[in-house]
């Protein structure tokens, strides 16, 4: 954050966070994919195949089990959002790993899958870590890249240990480069107690090798002891866009009216922010990014979190949120009407 920024909220000048465009064109949907009695979902990371038709790659877990244990990614189609959704099948599952928030691209010919990966046994202790997977068709078969984890917890970053690489974006730089955004941690504080921060990684090869950006962490509240997670980056109109979960009220605090420690609810219980850049490195002030299911459909405050859009012929058509309410769905989806970006980008 910038210094002038925190010198004018002790002087109790900060300016109120701006709604941003994108959030004024949305339009409620509807909550989707309701899960089996057996298991919950969460996440949903959509896209369209040449024809036309939805897949939905995102998480399920066992109602006895452990997201960090045994979530596993799954696949879903439908001829549109509104469904109905048929369950394909597992797309990576494991008794050695959690596979977990899955986030879907294209590159060239080539689909790019990014996620979470747990392994349970490894030399990094079952620290999470970022793996990468391709397919030439949404139906697979997917390799994983030989390089998982394409982002290990391992490394420094701040003159800090790495001790946590988790929910990856994937975006094709103007250059041809490929970047993971992703949310970091280090043992600056104690894993539990800590302050998730947002970090990428670039490379020559979708597989890899990927090395960490030097300025990481590109995105950090952590002096202010607040933070963000869940980056979906996308570049719209030659401008980097990034959605965010703003976790611990990071727009309460950059308004200069922070939210105390002991009232704090952490996780998506509040709107999220868009952030933009020129280079997807130097990101400045956010916006509000969307609004929260209370906002969108009366319901009672819930966990909107996990941002991803679904693109068609190059417009951003629906934003997709996962939210943790009284439905056994892994979330619902929003109408972008209209937005063009951002002015001023």
């Amino acid at each position: 954050m910038p210094r002038a920024l925190a010198l004018g909220m002790l002087c109790g000048q900060a300016a109120a966070i701006e709604v941003s465009e994108f959030v004024e064109a949305h339009v409620p949907g509807e909550y989707i994919l309701e899960s089996e009695e057996s298991a919950w979902t969460w996440g949903m990371a959509p896209i369209y195949d040449e024809d036309g038709k939805l897949h939905i790659f995102n998480s399920v877990i066992p109602n006895d089990g452990s997201w960090i244990k045994e979530s596993k990614i799954v696949h879903w189609v439908a001829d549109s959002v509104k469904g109905p959704y048929t369950l394909v099948g597992d797309v990576f599952a494991s008794n050695d790993a959690s596979y977990h928030n899955p986030q879907i691209s294209k590159a060239g010919d080539t689909y790019v899958l990014v996620y979470l990966l747990n392994r349970h046994n490894d030399s990094n202790g079952s620290k999470q870590e970022v793996g990468v997977a391709t397919a030439s068709s949404l139906d697979g078969p997917w390799t994983e890249s030989p390089l998982n984890p394409v982002i290990p917890a391992s490394g420094k970053m701040g003159g800090f240990n790495i001790v946590h690489a988790s929910n990856p974006t994937f975006v094709v730089t103007p250059g041809g480069k490929y970047r993971i955004y992703y949310k970091s941690m280090t043992d600056r504080y104690p894993i539990k107690k800590g302050f998730r921060e947002i970090s990428f990684a670039e490379s020559d090869k979708i597989e890899g090798p990927y090395v960490n950006h030097e300025k990481n962490p590109v995105i950090s509240y952590i002096d202010e002891k607040v933070d963000i997670e869940d980056p979906y980056a996308f570049i719209y109109k030659g401008t980097y866009y990034m959605i965010v979960e703003d976790r611990q009220g990071v727009k309460d605090m950059l308004e200069g009216n922070p939210i105390p420690a002991d009232k704090l609810k952490k996780g998506g219980y509040r709107p999220g922010l868009i952030y933009s850049s020129k280079d997807g490195i130097e990101w400045g002030t956010p916006k509000v990014g969307y609004k929260t299911n209370e906002v969108y459909f009366g319901h009672e405050l819930a966990r909107s979190e996990r941002p991803s859009i679904l693109w068609k012929d190059g417009e951003p058509e629906y934003l997709f949120l996962s939210c943790h309410d009284d439905k056994p769905s892994a979330g619902y989806y929003i109408k972008i009407d209209g937005w063009k970006g951002e002015s001023g980008n």
